[in-house]
């Protein structure tokens, strides 16, 4: 296909036949989903100017930026570089809500309970938002540039999109990949240069929380009278999608058109992977490392999956299990 990419599955559908509510918790979920319904269109400000020197992003979160890199850059060229660092990573982002909203889709037939469906029939109307509204600020900002589907995020997509379990659909999205997201947009909302950037930030994270709910509720039961070895099954899975989402995701594009050569692409990574390592990071890094990882610890206890047979998985991501 010229403009996308075809991923074959198979999808169990449960047509129920009783529509009675069957989970209280679930159907809070569901109504509080119908009250935060928002309108890209309409309810963010694409009027508002785009004020300072054009970059979008905090320049702390450019990987070059306080190196010798960064110094030998004009102005107008560390300008380039931070819009061309933020069309990479609003590029990922767009095409990851666009795996969800599919993947959401999938879970609407897959689940069984009523609650479970109506939440995530609201749950697609949301990825569906966050891929328009995304669009559209690429559309306002950087003249609808966007950079092809990243190897890591395609392997995600197409893994969850083909694997049979609404549960294994569930830890990869709702539990690994928003419990990401909720760090990233939190990050990107109070640091991001351009006030419009940070409105869709904003706005997208007050349903992103909300989507992290569905593992809370559905998980635990599930994790709770699993045998040993569908416990391991999805502890394996659950560190197989975190690898995915926390490595090898490089603006190695961006860094290409602006002149750097695969020397330099290579100590720019080298650099990047050192100051994670030593805790010689930027603010902004800092918060987002320190509150995704938090996040993570935690969401994996409540819904049962913390255990000693991932520590070491997680530990060789860098993921302190004394976050939370």
């Amino acid at each position: 296909m010229a403009n996308g990419h075809q991923v074959e599955t198979r999808n169990t559908a449960y047509f129920r036949h009783g529509y009675d509510s069957d989970h209280a918790d679930m159907r809070r979920l569901y109504e509080q989903a119908k009250i935060d319904q928002w309108n890209a269109a309409k309810d963010i400000d694409w009027q508002t100017p785009l004020a300072g020197d054009g970059g979008l992003i905090s320049d702390d979160l450019v990987d070059i930026h306080g190196t010798r890199f960064w110094d030998r850059l004009s102005p107008d060229k560390r300008v380039e570089l931070n819009r061309r660092v933020a069309c990479w990573r609003l590029s990922t982002l767009v095409q990851g809500e666009q795996g969800a909203m599919l993947l959401c889709s999938q879970l609407v037939e897959h689940v069984h309970g009523q609650d479970a469906k109506l939440f995530q029939s609201s749950q697609v109307a949301d990825e569906a938002r966050h891929n328009e509204v995304l669009q559209r600020y690429l559309d306002c900002r950087l003249d609808g540039s966007i950079y092809p589907l990243g190897g890591n995020v395609r392997e995600i997509f197409d893994t969850l999109l083909t694997t049979t379990s609404w549960h294994m659909k569930t830890i990869g999205l709702q539990l690994i990949a928003e419990t990401f997201a909720v760090s990233l947009f939190r990050m990107l909302a109070e640091s991001s240069k351009d006030e419009l950037l940070r409105q869709v930030c904003r706005r997208i994270l007050q349903d992103e929380a909300r989507h992290m709910g569905f593992a809370m509720l559905s998980l635990p039961e599930i994790v709770r009278e699993a045998t040993d070895a569908e416990r391991r099954e999805m502890e394996e899975f659950a560190v197989w999608a975190l690898a995915r989402t926390l490595t090898g995701i490089f603006p190695l594009a961006a860094y290409e058109e602006m002149g750097f050569d695969l020397a330099e692409i290579g100590e720019i990574k080298r650099l990047r992977r050192e100051r994670a390592a030593g805790g010689d990071e930027t603010a902004f890094r800092k918060f987002f490392r320190r509150d995704l990882h938090g996040g993570l610890v935690r969401n994996l206890r409540k819904v049962g999956l913390l255990s000693e047979r991932m520590a070491p998985g997680l530990q060789s991501l860098g993921v302190n299990l004394a976050a939370a």
